[in-house]
């Protein structure tokens, strides 16, 4: 994608819309070559209205499928232009508090490298807060070098390196105080 977009501060967090289905169809196939799934849990064939039914539902923990618990899906927006997505999970379970952790994102290809990891990070602390997370739990890859400085940028505290298991990669697992972290 060559679209060139404003700076990292620029960068908003908020919710898929009616209108965003083109961009978020592409940003799906695009990070779907990162083996990273964009629309999350989005089912074939499921309409677009559905589909942001089913995430509002998910956001106040209503019909939430066996082991998902109650999380906010966010796209980030620089200059109309769709860098991103988030998901904030509002409690751990077991597979969470292992290898997911409270934060899930992935930025666009086209896009990385300009800063928008760490501030959708950042802005997503606040959120995480605002639900009642006082301790956040990021994970990435243990050979993701990207994620894991973006983490750290956002005063992420490395407690270990988990060994990879059923089928996952070793895991760097950080702490974050979500009260430390500025209002957005």
């Amino acid at each position: 994608m060559g679209v060139t977009t404003g700076s990292s501060s620029s960068l908003r967090l908020r919710p898929l819309g009616a209108a965003d289905e083109p961009q978020a169809r592409e940003a799906h196939t695009e990070l779907a070559l990162d083996g990273f799934e964009f629309l999350l849990d989005r089912t074939v064939g499921e309409s677009w209205p559905a589909y942001l039914a089913r995430l509002e539902d998910q956001r106040v923990g209503v019909d939430l499928p066996e082991g998902w618990v109650p999380s906010t899906f966010l796209v980030a927006e620089v200059d109309g232009v769709i860098v991103g997505r988030i998901s904030i999970r509002h409690l751990l379970n077991a597979y969470l508090a292992e290898v997911g952790g409270h934060i899930g994102y992935g930025v666009r290809p086209g896009f990385r490298r300009r800063g928008y990891a760490t501030e959708m990070l950042r802005q997503s602390l606040v959120i995480a807060r605002g639900e009642g997370v006082e301790r956040v739990l990021v994970t990435c890859d243990a050979d993701n070098v990207g994620s894991a400085q973006t983490i750290e940028n956002c005063g992420g505290e490395l407690e270990r390196i988990a060994p990879g298991r059923d089928g996952w990669s070793a895991k760097r697992r950080y702490w974050i105080d979500a009260l430390a972290v500025a209002p957005v």
